[in-house]
């Protein structure tokens, strides 16, 4: 079993990268950024520019800000100076009402919000908000408008900087002898569970598969028995889901007749069903809270309810779905520690590596067949494109969670695309950094043209 120590920084860093989060993170984060900018001005902000890396405008574009009916940044920008509170870190908007969304409508229609691509940077998550206010003045001492500014870097809840009204800097880690912890807030109820000494940023404990298998599978159930909350969450969001019409419907359309003459009544179906039904309602912009990973609520839900699903209808244990979901999760979070937060490829080829694991250790898998899943599972989905969050991100997940379990049943058999084929290595963590590397460096000039195609569209 490992140390106690080991198994504290990774508990540490499970309690960082899966929080609560209301709909998609980056316009979120976004809207979590110009709160804190409007709560260091002191006032209600008369202008805000918003300066983003071409990975956040991607994937704020095109999806729905919950609760609002409507798509894209403004809106979350106008939320977050009217009603966001930083406190409440990727569930800034959670006191939206219907009186409040009209106040929102408002202010973006009669204030100035300018939001573009920041030039010169290379951090994909990169987010940059100054407000401006007219200060006090008299006709014989007229005074300078007020600005403040906050910016978030490297993760959707990481502030870098935060400057007041008064030019006082309160958070400064642009600058490398400044060490202060810009981590605010973590989340609620979920985080408060992390346990002493937690580690900075730059001092996770780094992970490889066999560190991530013997502490989902040896850790005390009762220090890990907080992951059943990614069940709560994310079950919660696709039952909630079947309560609406959202995104494409695609995970309603497979509960109906016609598909399930196509697919059956069958674990396979509603495994898909139940994951695609939350993605639906997030990317739809439903008022529903998921359990996020490593910045995403899809790749939260993706690496969450084919485990809870798998289990439940192959009667495992409360256990071995605890330890199912824990090898799910920390999978997803050990691969973006190569992959990086943003990239070109899609987060759901991730999580749904992850889940494969788990579903594969419900199974009855052991290590070794573990490693079979997730090579099985970077043969079939490396190179899948990430064209930003939107209602089809369904139709993805739903690729990536058919794959993990075809992944599983071949590894089951023991059957594992091997080191003489493609990209796949004999050793396990080679294939998943050459799946990163690809990912996070080959297909840089990807996401470059994806990007350009999104922002010249016609439309």
């Amino acid at each position: 079993m490992l140390d106690k120590e080991t198994r504290e920084r990774i508990i540490s860093l499970i309690h960082k990268e899966v929080v609560p989060a209301i709909g998609c993170t980056e316009p979120m984060a976004v809207a979590l950024a110009v709160a804190r900018a409007k709560e260091a001005l002191g006032t209600m902000p008369e202008r805000i520019e918003v300066l983003l890396s071409a990975n956040i405008l991607k994937n704020a574009m095109g999806v729905g800000i919950p609760g609002t009916g409507m798509i894209g940044l403004p809106i979350a920008v106008a939320l977050g100076a009217c009603i966001g509170r930083s406190e409440y870190q990727l569930e800034v908007l959670r006191d939206l009402t219907p009186a409040t969304l009209a106040e929102g409508k408002k202010y973006m229609q009669e204030h100035d919000i300018n939001i573009k691509l920041k030039d010169g940077i290379t951090e994909k998550l990169y987010i940059e908000v100054t407000c401006y206010a007219a200060a006090p003045s008299t006709p014989d001492a007229p005074s300078a408008p007020l600005h403040s500014k906050a910016i978030i870097s490297g993760s959707h809840t990481r502030f870098i900087y935060i400057e007041n009204a008064g030019g006082e800097v309160k958070i400064d880690l642009t600058s490398p002898q400044k060490v202060e912890s810009a981590s605010s807030h973590r989340s609620r109820e979920f985080c408060s569970r992390a346990p002493l000494s937690p580690q900075k940023e730059d001092e996770d404990i780094r992970l490889n598969l066999k560190i991530v298998h013997d502490f989902a599978t040896e850790a005390p159930l009762e220090e890990i028995r907080f992951i059943l909350q990614t069940k709560e969450y994310n079950m919660k969001a696709a039952h909630d889901a079947i309560l609406g019409n959202y995104g494409h419907n695609l995970g309603k359309t497979i509960d109906r007749p016609l598909a399930k003459g196509i697919f059956g009544n069958s674990i396979f179906s509603h495994i898909i069903a139940k994951t695609a039904s939350a993605c639906d309602a997030r990317m739809g912009g439903a008022m529903i809270p998921v359990m996020s990973n490593s910045g995403s609520g899809n790749q939260g839900i993706c690496a969450t309810n084919p485990v809870v699903v798998y289990a439940i209808e192959n009667e495992n244990t409360e256990e071995e779905l605890i330890r199912a979901l824990t090898l799910s999760h920390l999978t997803a979070i050990y691969i973006k520690q190569s992959l990086g937060k943003l990239s070109a490829l899609c987060g759901c080829v991730v999580a749904s590596i992850g889940s494969s694991c788990g579903i594969t250790y419900l199974m009855g898998g052991d290590y070794q067949r573990i490693c079979h899943s997730v090579k099985n599972m970077i043969a079939n989905l490396t190179g899948m494109i990430c064209d930003g969050a939107k209602p089809s991100c369904a139709l993805k997940i739903s690729s990536g969670v058919s794959t993990a379990i075809l992944s599983a049943l071949l590894s089951m058999e023991g059957k594992s695309v091997t080191s003489a084929e493609g990209i796949i290595d004999d050793d396990v963590d080679k294939s998943i950094h050459n799946l990163t590397s690809i990912g996070a460096d080959a297909m840089r000039a990807t996401d470059d043209m994806v990007l350009n195609i999104m922002t010249h569209k016609g439309c």
